[in-house]
């Protein structure tokens, strides 16, 4: 398996640190709005590199974090008369209820940047002690000329860089580079109590020392949009190793952006779109499968016209699955009757057409494995799936005429299933699937609930209604509370097309 590292500018082996397993770190949403299809198509990136990672073998360990705390949400606050908290607990909510209509699987850890603060302080007074930080007027910053090797990750000469868009200049800055560490609150700001001020941390301290607590340095992968090399995870490079003196991360992979009609998408253009609004009127998967049709790194173009063609094929394949296991269950003749009516050439040409399509069937799972493998090639990879569903198609006629092919044309079809699950292509029928309930979750949710009936099943039901009870009046707290409690047992609740559900973790 070979992947490609915006670090080293190459494609290289993947070896993990440890063998079988794999740690990953995505940088997740800041929660003072909801998703667009931009941040969409980073975040189904990455579900599908873990997933496939997962399929080759690999025990994953997924981090995807909650930046629950940001001058953003702060003046989103404010517009809207709430706090903070409202604002970050509504769109973490609405964040994951949109992931989960893209099939996108929940991360195995998710940490909240206000549950973590105390990491964070370590970490910054770990850099002052290493004389790569100071404090001033109750305000921390990075000595960005401190670290030597600032720029590694971005390629940018430190002699010819410009302040980044997150950095503010401040007269107080020993240099205009030096980003803030820990943030001095302001009147109403939300904050925190430090060695320095009543406070709040920067953005990029908070990644570093979230990845660091949970999964060490260095770890495996870190990933994220390619807006995000600059400035945010060359900040992180230069605090994390400024800190731990050892390597950050091993590999660091990018997503490509995307345009809307060839056009970037920008709010001035009036061509921004929330997921919210796409998925209201769409398939989710039909947008799943667009997406995968275009390699992670390269550039996404989304328009409507190719999200008609990606709907259509995702009914040509659902149609075809639907055919052949019509035509599995019908197959008519045997090879005893063939024989019986004098046709031996038959059996033999059914006996060809049989180790020709089981042949095919290797041919493109191997195409699809060596396009996956050449750094998550997600588009070689479906166009090896469409390729198997021509071939399964052409011998449907065959296979309702005689069950020779039927054990072939099985195997094409059930190969077919895997693979598009492996891309976490959910097909009509699977999108909703509700599983059977464990009773500790049936009992767990008439105790959050409140459930009083005699049918214990039914306490699921109540629990997701008072969740969606919750959701409506805007109680997003309890909401919350609902989710992370069902969580600490190992299950999540799950918004699919079919309405919410409750499912094992992992």
């Amino acid at each position: 398996m070979r992947l490609y590292n915006t670090l080293t500018r190459q494609k290289e082996e993947f070896v993990p640190r440890e063998p079988g397993k794999v740690a990953m770190y995505i940088c997740g949403p800041t929660v003072y709005n909801h998703i667009h299809i931009g941040n969409a198509r980073t975040f189904l990136s990455f579900d599908v590199i873990r997933r496939y990672l997962r399929w080759s073998g690999y025990e994953v360990t997924y981090v995807q974090n909650v930046t629950d705390v940001d001058d953003k949400i702060i003046n989103r606050a404010r517009e809207e008369n709430r706090t903070p908290a409202e604002v970050a607990a509504e769109y973490t909510e609405a964040f994951i209820t949109a992931m989960h209509a893209l099939g996108i699987e929940d991360p195995d850890i998710r940490p909240k940047a206000t549950a973590e603060i105390p990491a964070m302080i370590e970490m910054i007074e770990c850099l002052i002690e290493n004389g790569h930080a100071y404090a001033v007027e109750g305000d921390v910053y990075f000595a960005v000329r401190s670290f030597e090797e600032y720029g590694k990750l971005s390629g940018r000469d430190i002699e010819q860089m410009q302040s980044g868009a997150r950095v503010d200049i401040d007269p107080r800055k020993r240099d205009p580079l030096d980003f803030a560490l820990w943030k001095a609150a302001k009147p109403g700001e939300p904050s925190w109590d430090s060695p320095w001020s009543q406070g709040r941390p920067g953005w990029h301290i908070e990644c570093s020392a979230m990845s660091a607590k949970y999964l060490g340095n260095p770890f495996d992968i870190h990933a994220g949009g390619d807006d995000l090399v600059f400035p945010h995870h060359e900040n992180e490079i230069a605090q994390s190793e400024a800190c731990s003196h050892t390597t950050f991360a091993n590999y660091w992979l990018h997503g490509g952006m995307l345009t809307i009609d060839r056009e970037k998408m920008s709010k001035s253009e009036g061509n921004f779109l929330l997921l919210k609004d796409v998925l209201s009127h769409i398939r989710p998967q039909a947008l799943r499968l667009l997406m995968l049709q275009t390699h992670y790194r390269s550039p996404f173009d989304y328009s409507a016209e190719r999200l008609q063609e990606a709907t259509a094929a995702l009914e040509r394949v659902e149609g075809s699955l639907r055919n052949q296991e019509w035509a599995i269950a019908n197959a008519i003749v045997t090879a005893d009757e063939l024989l019986s009516n004098d046709q031996p050439n038959k059996v033999t040409d059914q006996n060809d057409m049989a180790r020709a399509l089981l042949d095919h069937i290797e041919k493109k799972h191997r195409q699809f494995k060596s396009s996956m493998d050449d750094d998550f090639n997600t588009a070689g990879a479906v166009a090896a799936i469409f390729e198997l569903v021509t071939a399964a198609n052409s011998s449907i006629t065959e296979t309702v005429q005689n069950s020779l092919l039927k054990d072939a044309a099985a195997i094409a079809r059930q190969t077919i299933i895997e693979l598009l699950g492996v891309l976490g292509v959910a097909l009509e029928g699977d999108e909703g699937h509700r599983e059977e309930l464990p009773t500790e979750l049936v009992d767990l949710a008439a105790e959050m609930a409140g459930y009083g009936g005699d049918k214990p099943a039914e306490a699921v039901g109540e629990l997701l209604a008072a969740r969606q009870k919750a959701r409506e009046r805007k109680d997003w707290a309890c909401a919350d509370a609902l989710r992370d409690g069902l969580a600490e047992l190992g299950f999540a609740i799950e918004d699919t097309a079919a309405g919410a559900r409750v499912v094992r973790k992992g």
